[in-house]
């Protein structure tokens, strides 16, 4: 196939930014159908991509739209059936994270991948395609900082987005569903390892709304993994300064540290208040290069008659670790990994 022809699933803030890449920045990708229910994101694709073939039901886009792949980017309790509905037609599949909701959904995912073994499935777990995440991997299998035995990661969304989290907590999840998905397969990429046990623990002290839900404003958890790795993570909703990601990583003889000051470029401002970097301000500039390459990625899978790095059982560990730590939240206790 010289082009592969892509509906999209979901135009809503992720969306519009694969949307975007695979109408202007994808080589031999082109976006030929999308499908929403809201009614201004399909206006969006008719009027700011010049996208006509729309429709509000994903099977009936399956069934009419001359495409050869889809990408999901809808609301996470839909990945799962839309994955085994797509793969059934025939189709290629791109889906953003999590993989699905609940475990059973993840294994129902997994089963569809096997039984369509010639379609590829590609998970968006885009960090994996950030150059400098994909720089420390290199830098962890050359031996620069000898055997890992720890990941520290923390992640913070900024506090002028803080209404909309406050808005979806009820139904999100949870913390740690809902923002430690990314770094939890960090861990697991550069470690090596599968996480056997986790305690996990949150508070509140700025905005009570989450506490009501029955989550949390920030939460911490610590991993033991299999092979006798630790991985720590800090998230929270409330960062004054902006979109707060850093991660390092530990090892025998060194360690890598990536954005421990997640700058926004590489100016520095000299006033009245010091030496000051703005910071960034959302994911989905933090993250705009991984998105794009990541894409770039599941339509090469696709031409070249391969299947990616990242598969559906990353999704489901990912998924099982996530809901451990927040069975941890609630329990205050620790809880095994199967």
């Amino acid at each position: 196939m010289s082009t592969i022809k892509v509906g999209i699933a979901g135009l809503g803030r992720l969306g519009k930014v694969h949307a975007k890449n695979l109408c202007h920045r994808i080589p031999g990708a082109s976006l030929t159908a999308a499908c929403s229910i809201v009614k201004s994101e399909l206006d969006y694709a008719k009027q700011e991509l010049g996208v006509n073939d729309v429709y509000t039901d994903f099977n009936e886009m399956l069934e009419e739209a001359d495409i050869d792949a889809v990408a999901i980017v809808t609301t996470s309790g839909e990945h799962c059936w839309q994955i085994e509905a797509a793969l059934a037609a025939g189709k290629h599949v791109f889906c953003e994270k999590p993989l699905g909701v609940t475990i059973r959904e993840c294994k129902q995912a997994e089963r569809a991948v096997e039984r369509y073994s010639d379609r590829v499935f590609f998970l968006g777990f885009m960090r994996r395609y950030d150059q400098s995440y994909a720089y420390a991997k290199r830098k962890i299998e050359e031996g620069a900082i000898g055997k890992p035995y720890l990941v520290k990661a923390t992640g913070i969304d900024p506090e002028a987005l803080v209404e909309g989290a406050i808005r979806f907590c009820g139904t999100s999840g949870g913390i740690y569903i809902d923002m430690a998905i990314h770094d939890i397969d960090l861990m697991r990429w550069f470690l090596g390892a599968d996480a056997k046990e986790v305690y996990a623990l949150g508070c509140t002290f700025k905005h009570p709304e989450f506490e009501e839900n029955g989550d949390c404003e920030t939460g911490c958890a610590m991993f033991e993994f299999e092979n006798g790795a630790l991985g720590q993570i800090h998230v929270g909703r409330t960062a004054p300064h902006g979109y707060h990601i850093e991660t390092e990583i530990v090892g025998t003889e060194g360690s890598i540290r990536i954005s421990p000051v997640p700058a926004k470029n590489l100016a520095v401002i000299y006033d009245k208040h010091g030496a000051v970097q703005e910071c960034v301000e959302s994911f989905p500039v933090r993250f705009a290069e991984s998105y794009q390459l990541e894409m770039e990625e599941f339509i090469s899978c696709i031409k070249e008659e391969r299947k990616p790095g990242v598969t559906v059982y990353d999704g489901t560990k990912s998924t099982e670790m996530a809901f451990a730590a927040a069975e941890s939240f609630k329990t205050h206790r620790a809880v095994k990994i199967s």
